[in-house]
């Protein structure tokens, strides 16, 4: 008779923080969404603490708040998407996850870093800025290798992402460089974050948005076909390239030369698109509003010119920047983020209740920035009414967090 000497050796168990991990790295939008939330959240509740005169920070509101925006928080999040849908729309192989995970890491740290310097040290802020810069240099560089390597014809929508990725670049190298104190510093830091807003970050969620939301549509309202103008985002990125030329070197009421062309551009966009509303779910109606808040942000803004014209003791605050920012940017966050994050776990895309909630809170909570904007010239509530807007958002997001954040943690 013969014996099975084989030793009955149990298999090894990996930690649980190894399979957490592969779980989490398994796909590019968990690493980089929940980052994104994450730090949204934290600088906004900087944001508050300083406005409420709870800590003090030694910077400047154009770096704690506006840059922390621009070159950290919104990007983080659309790179997320953008690591899965660039190379489907180009039919390229997926990302591997050793490299985006290599590219989160340093994401991480340089937001981080920026974070915890602005509250302690601020002398080092730029160190993590130079950081987060070689971050979005890598991931230029990847999306446009992969952009260089797609055989397909059409290139149009990932060309536009890529012009305005390469124009966040050198917002971002200007921004760091009016950093340090000389005659100009100033204008090129006013330059670099116009720039950042408008080239950067608008000009890449629009080329997503005027790709994705049609196409999502199609899904959902079967027959739809969308009609959108041939050259659409090379009108508008040359308008807004005007128009960052404007804010930087003419007077506020310069801006109607551009603002004019961009409200009737993209309002007639609109129009021409015919989006179903009333015959999509809430997952859908959502980013439809979040695109009519640009028309809605550009005619303040031509508003706004003509007051500086007329009144130009009347203060708009910002207003429009804030407009597009939480209307248009953070309700195709939220409505993407929640689309992405079911839809990549298995679920079927849907905005409950719950989702629903938060959406509509959202647009109440635009409409009370706005005010809040122009409360400048009448009372004391200025104050009061920012810090109680960045509270409810703070609020929202959290709430958001609670369900779609833990998704995302899981990982698949």
């Amino acid at each position: 008779m013969v014996f099975d000497q084989t030793p009955n050796v149990p298999p090894v168990k990996k930690s649980g923080f190894k399979v957490w991990y592969k779980k989490f790295s398994s796909q590019p939008h968990q690493p980089f969404f929940t980052s994104g939330i994450i730090f949204f959240i934290l600088f906004l509740s900087m944001f508050t603490a300083v406005y409420s005169g709870l800590i003090n920070v030694d910077a400047s509101v154009l770096t704690y708040h506006a840059y922390s925006m621009i070159f950290v928080v919104f990007i983080q999040f659309f790179l997320g998407f953008l690591f899965v849908v660039f190379p489907r729309f180009l039919m390229q192989a997926e990302i591997l996850p050793k490299v985006y995970m290599q590219q989160f890491q340093l994401y991480l740290l340089s937001s981080l870093g920026v974070l915890l310097s602005l509250l302690f040290f601020s002398e080092i802020t730029v160190v993590f800025q130079l950081i987060m810069f070689v971050a979005q240099v890598l991931s230029f560089k990847l999306l446009f290798e992969i952009h260089k390597k797609s055989l397909m014809k059409v290139k149009e929508d990932t060309k536009w992402v890529l012009i305005g990725f390469a124009s966040g670049l050198v917002a971002h190298l200007l921004f760091i460089i009016s950093s340090f104190d000389f005659n100009y510093s100033f204008l090129i830091n006013k330059l670099a974050l116009n720039a950042g807003f408008y080239l950067f970050l608008f000009m890449i969620i629009f080329a997503i948005s005027q790709r994705m939301i049609p196409f999502f549509t199609t899904a959902k309202a079967p027959g739809y076909v969308v009609n959108k103008t041939k050259n659409i985002l090379l009108y508008v990125y040359v308008l807004l390239a005007l128009k960052v030329l404007v804010l930087a070197f003419l007077d506020t009421a310069f801006n109607l030369l551009v603002d004019i062309p961009l409200f009737i551009l993209i309002t007639r966009e609109l129009i021409k698109w015919k989006l179903p509303f009333f015959k999509v779910p809430a997952i859908m109606w959502v980013l439809y509003l979040a695109l009519y808040w640009i028309p809605v942000a550009f005619l303040l803004s031509i508003v706004e010119s003509i007051m500086a014209i007329y009144s130009p003791e009347i203060l708009f605050e910002k207003v429009v920047v804030h407009t597009i920012a939480l209307g248009y940017f953070v309700t195709v966050l939220l409505g993407f983020g929640t689309r992405v994050v079911l839809g990549h776990s298995g679920s079927t895309p849907h905005a409950n209740n719950f989702a629903i909630v938060i959406f509509v809170a959202v647009q109440f909570i635009v409409l009370l920035r706005i005010v809040s904007s122009f409360a400048l010239n009448s009372d004391n509530m200025y104050l009061t009414l920012i810090n109680t807007t960045a509270i409810l958002l703070i609020a929202g997001l959290i709430i958001w967090s609670t369900k779609y954040l833990t998704i995302l943690f899981k990982g698949k």
